[in-house]
């Protein structure tokens, strides 16, 4: 495996968004070419600023969603509440994590997202 910090900053990108995207059954072969764009745009953004290799990871998760919205879909699904996705904060730094702004909640790192609900959480309109 290669040692250079982009392609170590890439391949991370790219296996915490499959994981994320697995965990909500949206792993599929155009949504695997979505991350593989955002993947090779964000390739030469980090060869330009070596020292934002760390933020990239969270960039890539930001242009996949965006990518996807663009589709009509949202990805990934609240779990908290039914009607809007999941954020990536910070939106430019290290160590992203998913939240629902809404209820101001942090729901996990990118890459470990679950496909349940948190404990004793429900989502609006559940009965």
């Amino acid at each position: 495996m290669s040692k250079d910090p982009t392609d170590v900053a890439l391949l991370t990108a790219r296996a915490q968004v499959l994981a994320d995207l697995r965990t909500h059954g949206a792993e599929t072969p155009e949504t695997v070419t979505v991350v593989e764009h955002a993947l090779v745009e964000r390739k030469w953004w980090v060869e330009q600023w070596p020292d934002g290799a760390a933020f990239v990871p969270g960039l890539i998760g930001q242009d996949v969603q965006e990518a996807l919205a663009e589709q009509g879909r949202v990805w990934p699904p609240c779990p908290l509440h039914d009607d809007h996705p999941l954020y990536l904060e910070p939106e430019l730094g290290e160590d992203p994590h998913w939240v629902c702004e809404r209820a101001g909640a942090v729901i996990a790192p990118l890459g470990a997202l679950t496909s349940t609900r948190p404990p004793n959480e429900r989502a609006v309109g559940d009965a």
